[in-house]
């Protein structure tokens, strides 16, 4: 750290201080850059900041002058002091030589041309010698153009040496990257610049141009003589006018040989022509109006040439010798156009009034007959068993078949209303004509399901005999299906089920209601054999309601009795599942509803009820009819 006296203090020893106020010792820069060029600058502040005066001399100056010897003014002349350096990117920015150059290019793949002349221009950048070709851009000439070689330094040979401005000139060829040039010209400042280095210019050469395109500039000479048909005229008198013809085409390479319906429209503004196809409803095909757009179509061709292609996108008044025209149609005749022969049945009034104004032809339309398609009679394949016969039958009406329609009516008025009848199996096997079962018609469905009770040490299995389903009658087909109704279900009679037969021994009395309920849909044979079947069992209950009020005992009493017992059911958690009422049925081989004593007993033996001795003593006493008759409804009533 540099250390200076305080101003106005001798320079003694010990009499040094530090000036408390400098915090800057740093040197300051002499040089500086702007604008990307490096100068020197005078600083204005010196060592510690402080303030450097530009008049004032330096030491050395002051030494110089005091040493310096005077000169006459007529003596030797100083020599002028060397020009500055000037680098080559600043001395030769922005400057580049341009030439006029073109190369030729061989087409294989054209009959016309064999060989292409393009143009291009050279650009060579004198700051870091490199080169670009530039080729202009042309429309429509189907080359890509513009940028041919972009701007770098080409090697010149294999040694390693790039090309130099040296080595360019107007009238030389010079080969970049494997392709030749020709130069020809160039611009004024290349000629003034290479001229001014010491070269000396060949002269300038003609561009070349490229046959082909001189040759599709120059204008075919045509000696047309000029028409008098006013088309403007034509457009302005028809504007809007359409002739209107119906026609059929008969599609001969078609598998069914049919008949297609189209319009045919022909505009008198501009003599065109559209073609549109009539679509009937689930004719099988896609809906596109349009068969033929609107356009001129050609009448006859000129003769085709070998080198004239096959195919062609459109076609042009050299192709085509006779358009057509408004005369060419009419109704009765047949017309080709594009290769489809269409036959003219009928026209609108429109036309047919145009006709007779312009040509004198009235046309008279053809009844064209056409034969109605053979009805192909639906053959439903036999019935194969699985599911309902009406689920089956979708399948041949529709590829993708819907569930039959319902009757919700129906469903909601008879919901959870179900016929219960006994039956037994009508079987030579003794066995099996023991056997009971319970059969459920379901109202809302008009199904049937059969079950059969299971029977303890019978052997056989119980459960369910047959699911919810429709059950045909015998002799029902399936193009007229019968089921059984309720009207089928009367007490005797023999019920078929898939090969099994069933006689019907039992109803339950809702079935005797609900048919007196109901008389429009039981038969009066049906619903006399069902009250026939139940007057015993009426009879004894109003038997038994008739010794209740004899004996002073009223319903009231009974209703509590029965209140008592289901009350200590439930303390013992007892849980009745329908075998105690299937037992007392089973014993009642008649029906009347009564049983003796002692079979009664019995079956109260049987089940061990969790009911007190008193109470069932006292329910039985209640359901006593005479001296050895039980009445068991009320019985098992208590128990349910």
């Amino acid at each position: 750290m540099s250390s200076r006296p305080a101003q106005g203090l001798p320079l003694l020893p010990g009499f040094s201080f530090l000036d408390p106020t400098k915090t800057s010792f740093h040197r300051s820069q002499t040089l500086g850059y702007r604008n990307g060029y490096a100068y020197a600058r005078r600083p204005t502040v010196g060592i510690g900041g402080e303030r450097l005066y530009a008049n004032q001399l330096s030491q050395a100056e002051l030494d110089e002058l005091a040493n310096k010897i005077p000169t006459l003014t007529y003596g030797n002349a100083k020599q002028a002091p060397p020009s500055d350096f000037v680098p080559a990117h600043v001395a030769f920015d922005k400057k580049v030589l341009k030439f006029d150059a073109y190369f030729q290019e061989d087409v294989p793949i054209s009959a016309e041309e064999h060989y292409r002349i393009r143009q291009v221009a050279i650009y060579y950048f004198l700051e870091d010698d490199s080169m670009s070709v530039m080729e202009p851009i042309v429309e429509n000439s189907g080359i890509p153009q513009g940028k041919f070689i972009k701007r770098q330094r080409i090697p010149k040979n294999d040694c390693g040496d790039h090309y130099h401005w040296k080595d360019l000139n107007r009238g030389m060829n010079i080969t970049l990257y494997g392709r030749t040039f020709r130069i020809v010209d160039c611009d004024p400042f290349t000629q003034v610049f290479l001229e001014s280095q010491g070269i000396e210019l060949n002269p300038s050469e003609k561009m070349i141009f490229d046959p082909y395109t001189e040759l599709r500039k120059m204008p075919l000479r045509k000696y047309i003589t000029p028409s008098d048909f006013d088309q403007l005229k034509q457009f302005l008198t028809y504007d809007k006018q359409v002739l209107r013809f119906y026609a059929i085409w008969e599609n001969a390479n078609s598998m069914c040989d049919e008949k297609r319906s189209f319009i045919i429209h022909y505009y008198l503004a501009d003599d065109t022509v559209e073609v549109r196809e009539i679509h009937e409803k689930n004719d099988g095909r896609d809906p596109f109006p349009v068969l033929m757009k609107r356009q001129h179509l050609p009448k006859t061709l000129v003769d085709k040439k070998k080198t004239f292609p096959s195919c062609v996108l459109e076609i042009s008044n050299q192709e085509v010798q006779e358009w057509f025209t408004a005369k060419d149609l009419a109704v009765g005749k047949s017309v080709t156009l594009l290769g489809r022969t269409f036959f003219i049945y009928d026209c609108d009034k429109f036309t047919q009034h145009f006709y007779q104004e312009r040509f004198g032809l009235d046309f008279q339309p053809v009844h064209i007959k056409q034969q109605p398609p053979e009805e192909v009679p639906q053959i439903i394949p036999p019935y194969n068993g699985f599911g309902f016969l009406e689920d089956s039958l979708q399948n041949c009406f529709s590829l993708l078949p819907r569930p039959p329609k319902k009757n919700i009516i129906k469903m909601l008025e008879n919901d959870h209303k179900v016929l219960r009848y006994q039956v037994t199996l009508e079987s030579p096997d003794p066995i099996d004509r023991k056997r009971c079962f319970i059969l459920s018609y379901f109202l809302s469905t008009d199904m049937i399901s059969i079950y059969e009770p299971p029977v303890r040490n019978s052997g056989i299995i119980g459960g369910k005999y047959l699911g919810k389903t429709k059950v045909p009658k015998p002799g029902s087909t399936v193009e007229n299906p019968t089921y059984y109704e309720p009207a089928d279900l009367t007490i005797g009679a023999t019920v078929e089920v898939f090969g099994h037969r069933f006689v019907i021994t039992d109803a339950d009395e809702y079935v005797l209601n609900y048919a007196e309920s109901n008389p429009d849909v039981f038969p009066a044979a049906t619903l006399q054999s069902l009250r026939d079947h139940f007057a015993p069992r009426r009879a004894a209950k109003q038997a038994t309601e008739s010794k209740l009020s004899a004996t002073g005992t009223n319903r009231q009493e009974l209703e509590e009795l029965v209140m008592q017992v289901q009350d200590q059911m439930r303390q013992h958690n007892y849980l009745s599942n329908g075998s105690l009422r299937e037992a007392f049925l089973r014993q009642d081989k008649d029906g009347s509803g009564f049983l003796d004593k002692a079979e009664f007993l019995g079956l109260c033996t049987r089940f061990n009820l969790p009911i007190s001795d008193a109470l069932v003593n006292k329910l039985i006493s209640l359901c006593l009819h005479g001296e050895d008759k039980i009445s068991y409804h009320d019985f098992i009533r208590a128990f349910s």
